[in-house]
């Protein structure tokens, strides 16, 4: 009988000694909580584990107690060995030269000479035997780590864990479960099928995991938190998991640069009536002005906007560089994933994100409701008919 994809990474992790967990660039709460729930817990089978969160980790996280064991960059050898036989050709001296584009190494015998049947080439071999990707719908996400390590991607077996509708399944093995509100609840049903040979749940790695829940389910207050997120959740506070903790320093703590910014945030806020968009925007000069970086902008959307009423699909587009970021929020009749999409961007349902290529606020502004307004006319058009 075939097994299940979460049988065969079981099976893969159980055969593994050298493992890399990784997830996309600037991880948040249930990326960074899968990591680290795996990394605690593959240590305590003997694996020898490296994980890996490149860019931005908002100061909210700062309590997490084993944060500082993620590295930020992924270093390994890639080194071109050349080998060369001396049991018969002694070496006297050894140096190397660069003539142009070539690099010459110069091997002098103490007596004799050397063949070119006496030396051969090598690669150092790879330091993982697995790796496993948590949260990351498409592999592109990981960034630099994938774009300057492509190679290991194609050597190495690499198990993809998600819950991303988008998500595609670039994994040699996929556990890919849209009906789980969070990676985190996925990531425990791989810890359990693991507890066959010890006990790996404990306060540490059932915070981690509770954190991953309830970052993605808002505090539970999200329409995608099910029946199964909340048993999840009872089981991870019996096992330990610092449940107020978790709640003091992503929902309750808010720096004095996140409250002046958020100030910002409603002060700008609209509305568009006929079509039922709220949307605001955050220009760099205002993080500049408010002493704010770009994380303070992360929970402006869910903790303010969200609460609007009358809202089919809330916006909040903010400059960065050379790029804009948007950030949708919709209501349960309206698929935020399906209007990223519009963008090229994803998500949930009713949480979803993208990116615009344009020339600041302004041109962003009106490329967004532009075509927002045009996906409401048909929506509502339709639901007229229905009706």
């Amino acid at each position: 009988m075939e097994l299940t994809p979460r049988q065969q990474i079981t099976d893969l992790i159980k055969k593994s000694k050298r493992i890399l967990v990784l997830t996309h660039r600037n991880p948040e709460g249930d990326s960074l909580g899968a990591e680290i729930a795996l990394l605690l817990a593959l240590k305590k089978l003997g694996k020898k584990v490296t994980a890996v969160a490149e860019g931005e980790i908002p100061s909210s996280y700062n309590f997490l107690k084993t944060l500082n064991e993620l590295q930020h960059h992924l270093d390994h050898s890639r080194d071109f060995i050349v080998s060369v036989d001396i049991r018969e050709v002694p070496v006297d001296k050894l140096g190397y030269k660069i003539e142009g584009d070539k690099l010459n190494i110069v091997i002098t015998p103490a007596h004799g000479n050397f063949t070119p049947e006496m030396v051969n080439f090598s690669q150092s071999g790879n330091p993982f035997d697995l790796i496993l990707a948590v949260d990351t719908p498409d592999i592109d996400q990981i960034g630099e780590l994938y774009d300057e390590n492509a190679q290991l991607f194609f050597e190495i077996p690499v198990v993809n864990i998600d819950h991303h509708v988008a998500n595609e399944y670039f994994g040699k093995v996929n556990l890919v479960d849209i009906t789980a509100t969070s990676t985190c609840e996925i990531v425990l049903s791989i810890l359990e099928s693991l507890e066959s040979e010890q006990k790996i749940l404990d306060e540490e790695i059932a915070t981690a995991l509770l954190l991953g829940i309830i970052t993605d389910t808002g505090s539970f207050r999200n329409p995608n938190t099910t029946p199964k997120s909340l048993t999840v959740a009872a089981q991870l506070v019996a096992a330990g998991a610092r449940q107020q903790e978790i709640i003091k320093n992503i929902y309750k703590t808010k720096p004095l640069s996140t409250l002046r910014l958020w100030g910002r945030i409603l002060a700008s806020i609209r509305e568009d009536k006929k079509y039922r968009i709220v949307w605001s925007l955050v220009a760099v000069r205002d993080l500049e002005q408010c002493g704010a970086s770009e994380e303070d902008v992360t929970g402006a959307i869910d903790e303010l906007l969200s609460s609007a009423p009358n809202a089919d699909i809330i916006l909040l587009l903010a400059e960065r560089e050379t790029e804009v970021f948007g950030s949708i929020r919709t209501s349960k009749e309206v698929d935020a994933a399906e209007v990223a999409k519009l963008f090229g961007g994803g998500g949930h349902k009713t949480s979803a994100g993208f990116k615009l290529k344009v020339q600041g606020l302004a041109e962003a502004e009106r490329t967004a409701l532009e075509k927002l307004r045009q996906y409401q006319e048909r929506r509502l058009s339709l639901q007229t008919l229905k009706e």
